[in-house]
């Protein structure tokens, strides 16, 4: 049976997730570390150890082939493809065998640039239009 599988720590479409998972009936599991635990009603919350990708390990050993994963985390999203999993982000993209390797780079990349002293830009506050456009994919998602 597929489940939703959230990568709960600072991912600010839990509600919606929740919300979506119950008008399909679809079971959802927040995974968080003890500094980020969250309790919701209509999701099972899984509290993990403190430690440097501790959730991530946890969720990846708990996804099957078409369970659906919301994350920010490229790495993570790379490890739920290979398991046949759907990872979707904050902002509703998909992450396809299409996509990865290039988001991959650009996270590597902006590591480089943080290591030798620069600086990016963070993100924008969110909006009332990236929860809906999360929601949309999310259910579309779902409908296939």
């Amino acid at each position: 049976m597929m489940k939703i599988l959230v990568d709960a720590d600072g991912c600010p479409v839990v509600d919606i997730t929740i919300s979506t998972a119950k008008s399909y009936e679809i079971p959802c599991f927040l995974i968080c570390d003890t500094a980020h635990e969250m309790v919701r009603d209509g999701a099972e919350t899984i509290v993990v150890s403190k430690g440097t990708d501790a959730v991530d390990f946890v969720l990846v050993n708990r996804i099957q082939s078409g369970d659906i994963v919301v994350t920010q985390d490229y790495g993570l999203a790379a490890m739920a493809l290979a398991k046949g999993g759907r990872p979707i982000d904050q902002n509703g993209r998909w992450y396809t065998d299409a996509n990865i390797d290039q988001l991959l780079y650009s996270r590597h990349f902006a590591q480089k640039v943080r290591q030798a002293g620069g600086r990016l830009k963070g993100p924008k506050k969110r909006s009332v239009e990236q929860n809906e456009a999360f929601q949309s994919s999310l259910t579309k998602l779902l409908s296939q």
